[in-house]
């Protein structure tokens, strides 16, 4: 929306250099402190350049924890994150400070499904290996038994939490001929299942998932959550693909199952730590790795700050924010 011209625009934080046309929206309707070099801000900055703006308009690599929120001005009334994750802020200290928080949620369904399908067959057939051969102009002609990979037509498919990426990807999953299993805090209608076999427990999916693809949320009870003993549950060389928080998996269980071949691939786009990821995934000839690429389409993260701008308005204008969570 843009205001009207006698009223006074909010002051908005923007954390993080965004696309071009995000930023020239934010301008248009509010009086915007950009960060123009995309320094990313520690705490203390963040509190710093806060003051006087009436929102924020943050990202995942801001860490807003209690004490963070506890320091920002009164001014600061709503915070907008550019993500549908949130674990990067403090939800019960926002609260309690009377802060309004939304996300974007929906926008970035279709782009992460897609990385994760990207994940799934670059871990299946080999590709960063491949690349890297003919990268290393090590390739010497085609043989019967040359870079032998794994036939996606007939896999189960195990997603660990069908939510709107989940579904997306079972979606694209079906048209290779994959068998989809899931767990999900509840089974889904049928409609939106669509076929799919739902699994009461988390370790009752691992045991049919001869591909694993994780959507989860990272909370405290789904840290490291794939660790050995549940690995160990995987049907014999399974692939493990994960677009969701690097924190789900345990690096170290994950790194020796590669190593031994117990897990025959991995394909992942968010890592514990990032973009210090464990050095051990660089090594491994097994793994397929993106730099967190899941909403990277300039669509996506138009449409992601477009939607974090309309919650934005909606607060200002006194109506209630559409993706509000705290």
């Amino acid at each position: 929306m843009q205001f009207e011209p006698m009223t006074a625009k909010p002051t908005l934080l923007i954390t993080r250099k965004l696309p071009e046309a995000v930023e020239a929206r934010a301008a248009r309707d509010y009086r915007a402190k950009l960060n123009i070099a995309d320094d990313p801000p520690d705490g203390q900055r963040l509190v710093r350049e806060a003051e006087g703006a009436d929102g924020i308009l943050c990202t995942t690599t801001d860490r807003l924890d209690a004490a963070t929120i506890g320091r920002l001005p009164q001014s600061v009334r709503v915070i907008a994150t550019f993500s549908v994750g949130h674990e990067h802020i403090d939800l019960n200290a926002a609260r309690t400070r009377g802060l309004i928080v939304c996300n974007t949620p929906d926008v970035l369904t279709d782009a992460t499904a897609d990385i994760a399908l990207l994940l799934i067959l670059g871990a299946a057939r080999r590709a960063s290996e491949g690349e890297q051969m003919i990268r290393g102009d090590q390739w010497f002609g085609w043989a019967p038994t040359h870079m032998l990979g794994i036939h996606l037509g007939g896999k189960r498919l195990g997603i660990l939490g069908m939510g709107r990426i989940g579904r997306a990807v079972a979606a694209r999953a079906r048209s290779f001929g994959m068998v989809i299993h899931y767990h999900n805090r509840e089974p889904l209608a049928p409609k939106l299942a669509l076929g799919a076999k739902y699994h009461a427990t988390p370790e009752s999916l691992l045991a049919v998932s001869d591909i694993l693809s994780i959507h989860a949320p990272l909370t405290p009870e789904t840290r490291h959550f794939l660790d050995s003993r549940r690995i160990a549950l995987l049907p014999a060389r399974a692939i493990v693909v994960n677009t969701a928080r690097g924190g789900v998996v345990h690096d170290d269980d994950l790194i020796a199952a590669l190593r031994t071949g117990r897990v025959a691939a991995a394909g992942l786009d968010v890592f514990e730590g990032e973009p210090k990821i464990h050095p051990d995934y660089r090594t491994l000839p097994n793994t397929f790795l993106l730099p967190h690429l899941g909403s990277a389409t300039r669509e996506t993260r138009e449409a992601m700050g477009f939607r974090a701008l309309d919650n934005l308005d909606d607060h200002f204008a006194g109506r209630p924010p559409r993706d509000r969570i705290a």
